[in-house]
């Protein structure tokens, strides 16, 4: 069930990436809904998604330790 939540969470977050905000606001509720490996792959995934998107590189400060 776990994995699915973060494939969930990706497929919402890939589909709000539009949005600064929106997208903080998705990432944040998937913190919350994450295992502690789970944010550890998120931030992985977050790191090479979001080297195209420079706008959306602030909202990294969430999932840094």
């Amino acid at each position: 069930m776990t994995s699915t939540m973060f494939a969930y969470s990706k497929k919402i977050l890939e589909s709000v990436s539009f949005d600064p905000n929106l997208f903080r606001k998705e990432l944040k509720k998937a913190l919350k809904s994450l295992l502690p490996y789970e944010i550890e792959q998120l931030r992985d995934w977050l790191l090479r998604f979001t080297e195209e998107k420079p706008e959306l590189r602030s909202c990294l400060i969430y999932v840094n330790p």
